[in-house]
């Protein structure tokens, strides 16, 4: 069992994740820059009010995190504002209640320790979000009866090519460690500050892949365009010396992807889950 500090300073750093990702000035998503998508930054930020105390119940189950917090998000404001993170987050703050030092082997440990309950809360969770396709695939689908014995990486590994936050649940949170968390700690050094950092690891994911909220809702086409489309200011952006002198490019980025109604949702759930490892990795527990 963890103790009361303990507890504090994994809500601290939940806290600080959800914050600083809103208040990061990411193109098409969100931000205290420019709010879109019928959702404001304060949606967000009441969110994570509404949902630390739940993630960071170490007598919750990771399928219970997940399950209770969206039921408490959509009651709250009224919208799925954060479902991508809640599933990222909860395995990743069950590891480290199991002890810092070997928290990326006991993340390993969590994901494969995933029970029947769990899935069926986390297949609840996505479908009462209603993403759109995460819960969707030949075989497994949220919105019909579960199979026996199923497990969560059989269901994750079914949308693992279509969905990066599916990804992750099987390979280790992998793009989590070795990308987005080491390109906030690098920028993070290079530019003395975390926010921008955050802006350059959401343009890193965004350019990597192409983004599962844009592919759910205009297709693999429109998402591989955009991500081509961020390579270039992706580059442009982590090339100056300083990082406010990106804010028109990103800004003009921005308006494009607003004014198409592309989210890149999923890009901004890998990048909050990557601020949370940063600030775990510096937290103390």
């Amino acid at each position: 069992m963890i103790s009361q500090s303990q507890a504090s300073s994994l809500q601290d750093a939940v806290m600080s994740s959800f914050i600083t990702e809103v208040n990061a000035l990411k193109p098409g998503n969100v931000s205290r820059y420019s709010e879109g998508h019928d959702m404001t930054v304060d949606d967000f930020v009441r969110s994570a009010e509404l949902t630390i105390p739940i993630l960071c119940d170490p007598a919750l189950s990771v399928g219970e995190r997940v399950l209770e917090s969206v039921r408490a998000t959509i009651s709250g404001v009224g919208c799925n504002t954060n479902l991508g993170m809640l599933l990222l987050f909860a395995p990743l703050l069950r590891a480290a209640e199991l002890g810092k030092s070997s928290f990326q082997s006991n993340l390993g440990v969590v994901l494969r320790g995933l029970d029947a309950k769990d899935v069926a809360c986390i297949f609840e969770a996505i479908g009462h979000a209603n993403p759109g396709g995460l819960g969707e695939s030949k075989k497994y689908d949220v919105n019909k009866k579960l199979e026996d014995g199923i497990t969560i990486q059989q269901a994750m590994m079914e949308a693992k090519n279509r969905d990066s936050v599916a990804k992750q649940y099987v390979t280790d949170f992998i793009d989590i460690f070795s990308m987005g968390c080491k390109c906030i700690e690098d920028f993070a050094v290079r530019w003395n500050s975390v926010e921008w950092a955050v802006v350059a690891c959401y343009m890193r994911f965004m350019a990597e892949f192409p983004d599962s909220h844009i592919r759910r809702k205009f297709g693999l086409e429109v998402a591989e365009q955009i991500k081509i489309n961020a390579v270039p200011i992706a580059r442009a952006f982590q090339r100056n010396d300083s990082p406010e002198d990106g804010t028109e490019m990103l800004m003009k980025f921005d308006g494009e992807l607003k004014e198409k109604g592309a989210n890149p949702g999923t890009s901004a759930d890998l990048t909050a889950a990557s601020l949370l490892v940063f600030h775990l990795m510096k937290a103390e527990f």
